[in-house]
């Protein structure tokens, strides 16, 4: 999974992206001090993994793991090229989920692009430059679709799909904002518009506004107010504390979190509402060799799931065995699971869940 860190400059995004990559991004305070997109890769913290590995002791462990992309400060007329806009948006194109940074802290020390802290007009000013960008594409699919139409008619539900996306864009609308068949969604997939990605907003607060209660931040119910009416996750984060937080070990961060009243880190938070997101669960392969957690879209079927791993293992797919993980952490033992008549036999159909252990038996 990857997903773009985007918002504009200023605003806490590379500060953010250290803190959770600890990758070391450059992070100062003067626009356009991002130009090349940082890329960071971050583990997926998950205690089966954890669990399954004191239980196995095995040669190697392997997390799921999410990439995030630090995708330079965007401003107004980064559609037409400004702030090297054109660059940035074509970073934005290749993500799964945009994470977009918005600030809502005042601090004189820190210049805003536009004088003020302003949410709603931060939001919009972001909104319409991935938008203009969006219909510039529409407009190249829609001439190409009308080509292609003369020779074949059945592409008319298609050019009636990209003018009724086209015009909701004319009007400042997301192409999520939309209603979409199942055939339809798969044309949209094709053409790749930003303002058709997920969006989660990270309302990046003052440090001290996690101890004075978030609800009496009037710039998060702002931005709790727009993802509403967009249908999109809003996470409230402070930067400035993933930052202290990305310095400490394991109880350190513990102890830092329980001071705070916090019962995990952002970026823990920010994984999680990844998932919900994107639709997305994890299943588990245990044994000496290595534990591993593997991402798969909710729905996904026992053959393609045991795609992931490896194409061969879906070709010739028998059957799935598989376990629950609270099932086998409840036995102690595969052995004791197996005895129980907890371990399953799954075919072709069975879709998979999340926590799901699993062996897969195929036949090439």
């Amino acid at each position: 999974m990857k997903l773009g860190i985007v918002g504009l400059p200023n605003v806490g995004k590379s500060t953010l992206f250290n803190a959770i990559t600890k990758a070391g991004a450059e992070s100062a305070n003067y626009p356009f001090c991002t130009i090349e997109p940082n890329i960071g890769v971050v583990d997926v913290p998950d205690e089966r993994v954890d669990a399954l590995a004191k239980m196995y002791n095995p040669k190697k462990v392997t997390r799921a793991y999410i990439e995030f992309v630090d995708i330079a400060g965007l401003v107004k007329g980064a559609s037409k090229g400004e702030g090297l806009g054109n660059k940035f948006l074509s970073h934005i194109r290749e993500v799964d989920a945009i994470v977009h940074v918005v600030r809502c802290f005042e601090d004189a020390n820190i210049t805003h692009v536009e004088g003020t802290v302003d949410p709603q007009r931060d939001i919009e000013t972001i909104d319409l430059e991935l938008i203009f960008s969006d219909i510039e594409i529409i407009e190249r699919r829609i001439d190409r679709t009308k080509k292609a139409l003369k020779g074949d008619k059945s592409l008319a539900g298609e050019l009636e799909l990209l003018e009724r996306v086209k015009s909701a864009l004319e009007d400042g609308k997301s192409a999520r904002s939309l209603d979409y068949t199942e055939s339809e969604l798969e044309i949209m997939k094709e053409i790749a518009l930003i303002s058709m990605k997920p969006v989660i907003y990270a309302a990046n607060v003052a440090e001290d506004d996690f101890q004075k209660g978030i609800e009496n931040n009037p710039y998060v119910n702002k931005v709790k107010e727009i993802a509403k009416a967009q249908n999109a996750q809003v996470m409230p984060v402070s930067a400035k504390i993933e930052e202290e937080i990305a310095q400490l070990d394991q109880e350190e961060k513990e102890m830092f979190l329980e001071e705070l009243g916090m019962n995990e880190s952002g970026l823990d938070r920010l994984i999680k509402a990844s998932y919900t997101l994107l639709g997305l669960i994890s299943y588990l392969t245990a044994g000496e060799p290595e534990v591993r957690a593997w991402t798969i879209k909710k729905g996904t079927k026992a053959p393609q799931a045991a795609g992931k791993i490896h194409s061969d293992f879906e070709r010739g797919f028998i059957r799935a065995e598989v376990v629950s993980y609270n099932d086998l952490m409840e036995c102690g033992s595969m052995a004791v699971a197996k005895e129980k008549g907890l371990v399953r036999s799954e075919g072709k159909d069975y879709v998979m869940k999340d926590g799901d252990i699993v062996l897969f038996r195929f036949n090439v």
